[in-house]
């Protein structure tokens, strides 16, 4: 049912994008927080990357809430906060109460339950009630009060999370209950006009109280909404898809008064059309920071193989948009070469990354026609250029690559730079004079093609020389070459 439910939030998603422009101007207050488990740097990366994958929101972050005004939020249809420090001072906090007062909104969410802004003090490993009585209208806009005697919580574990109010916007059209892995918070005392969405059985075996304690809750101010969830401990509680679910659309709710999201939330990876890649390793070593080359991207969707009869199997041209090599086989059989060239032939793209200049050697149709350039390594398969030395490599060579002037405005090296590497080189190879050089190098141990587009007609092949060591796959120029790459060869960047 949730796969139902996820490719249904996907098919909305264009309409998403289409319906809410300009986006939802939204604020992170942050910067402090009480607890190393409580990370605000983690949590808001996390929140915001999550608000922005939507299509909704436009996030930006305020580490330094205390020189803020009336006029800093201005712009702004929503508040999020994520802050549990010391207090901001009058002029910060007035500016925020007005804020929402006016008819605007404001989410927050677990680690700011409690603290300083409550006129709290941290002592003797545990929460005090201090002098200053806080700010005073701060549980007005969170809508509870927390006694220091009854701060607390059982063991953390997994929980069910019961939708109490479906009628409300926020939790209309979700499933009656979701999946929390946090701390359960008890003993809160809710404030008058406060409305509990949603609720958990704090059970004794866990350290509980044997009773239901609310987990989201909304509640007006002024002209404006806030929302409060006591979800949301470290970025595991964060991932679970109840709370992303429940917090974007609360904040939907707090800004507006109305919520449009699905009641799926995008993941990372969640798009209705991303770029399809294979890539493809196995013959040769290579570092685990290989993989890290295709994570983080929202417009790629990769699968991995590790030998030819895994990676050429049947209807690959239906399957993939892209095959990025990282391999070293000298042939392939006969069934994955008819595979592999109906593949190019159909217009496919085809990435071929540092050894992969070996592969395939007794194929000449492939190294000649397809990837333009041949590493001579066995004396079988050289043939067809008697005389030719063999290709030399030298590993921990300090190589840089430049630009070409075909590559400063090629979209694969556009806005790649020079890129400084600790790499293997190579040296001695054949290059088709059909190539498009899009990068090279001066250095006299390495031939001067080093990034440069295939001689096919057919589809896209770019051949990329550096790509051996760890250093390099981490490097920001070269993740970006290959991310430029894969795009191009996709036919999806111009």
């Amino acid at each position: 049912m949730r796969h139902t439910a996820l490719l249904l939030a996907l098919s909305l998603l264009p309409e998403l994008n289409a319906a809410a422009t300009p986006r939802l101007k939204a604020l992170i207050l942050t910067g402090e927080i009480d607890s190393q488990y409580h990370d605000w740097r983690a949590s808001t990366a996390f929140l915001r990357d999550l608000l922005e994958r939507t299509g909704r929101f436009d996030v930006r972050v305020e580490e330094q809430v205390a020189g803020i005004s009336a006029a800093t939020l201005g712009p702004y249809d929503l508040l999020i906060l994520n802050y549990n420090g010391p207090r901001w001072g009058p002029a910060a906090e007035r500016a925020v109460e007005q804020f929402v007062r006016q008819g605007k909104g404001l989410i927050s969410f677990h680690g700011v339950t409690y603290g300083p802004l409550y006129g709290m003090v941290f002592e003797g490993n545990k929460w005090n009630a201090g002098r200053d009585q806080g700010w005073k209208a701060y549980a007005e806009i969170i809508g509870a009060r927390w006694d220091v005697a009854k701060i607390g919580h059982g063991r953390r574990h997994v929980f069910p999370v019961a939708w109490k109010n479906q009628d409300h916007p926020i939790s209309h059209g979700l499933p009656p209950t979701f999946m929390a892995n946090d701390e359960l918070y008890h003993r809160l005392e809710l404030l008058p006009g406060t409305t509990v969405l949603a609720t958990a059985f704090s059970d004794p075996s866990t350290g509980g109280t044997g009773q239901e304690e609310p987990i989201v809750w909304c509640r007006p101010f002024g002209s404006g909404r806030t929302v409060h969830l006591t979800l949301g401990h470290d970025l595991s509680a964060l991932s679970q898809p109840g709370f992303t679910a429940a917090f974007a659309r609360g904040a939907e709710w707090a800004a507006t008064g109305a919520v449009t999201l699905p009641a799926v939330m995008p993941g990372p990876h969640d798009l209705t059309n991303p770029v399809r890649v294979l890539a493809v390793t196995g013959g040769h070593s290579y570092p685990t920071a290989f993989y890290s080359l295709f994570e983080g991207y929202v417009d790629i969707a990769w699968s991995h193989a590790t030998n030819p009869s895994e990676s050429f199997g049947p209807d690959l041209a239906a399957r993939y948009d892209v095959i990025v090599l990282h391999d070293m086989h000298e042939d392939l059989p006969a069934d994955a070469r008819e595979r592999l060239q109906a593949f190019v032939e159909s217009g496919k793209g085809i990435v071929a990354i540092h050894h992969a200049i070996v592969d395939y050697t007794a194929w000449s149709w492939w190294w000649q026609n397809v990837i333009g350039g041949k590493y001579f390594d066995n004396e079988a398969y050289d043939k067809a250029y008697p005389g030719h030395a063999r290709s030399a490599y030298i590993e921990g060579i300090d190589v840089v690559f430049n630009p070409t002037t075909l590559g400063a405005t090629h979209p694969v090296t556009r806005g790649v730079g020079p890129l400084v590497l600790h790499d293997e080189v190579y040296r001695g190879m054949w290059h088709s004079p059909k190539i498009q050089v899009l990068m090279d190098t001066t250095h006299e141990q390495n031939d001067r093609p080093g990034v440069y587009v295939g001689p096919f007609d057919k589809a896209r092949v770019v051949y990329i020389q550096p790509g051996h060591t760890e250093s390099t796959m981490y490097y920001p120029g070269y993740r970006k070459l290959v991310h430029n790459a894969i795009l191009w060869t996709a036919g999806r960047l111009d």
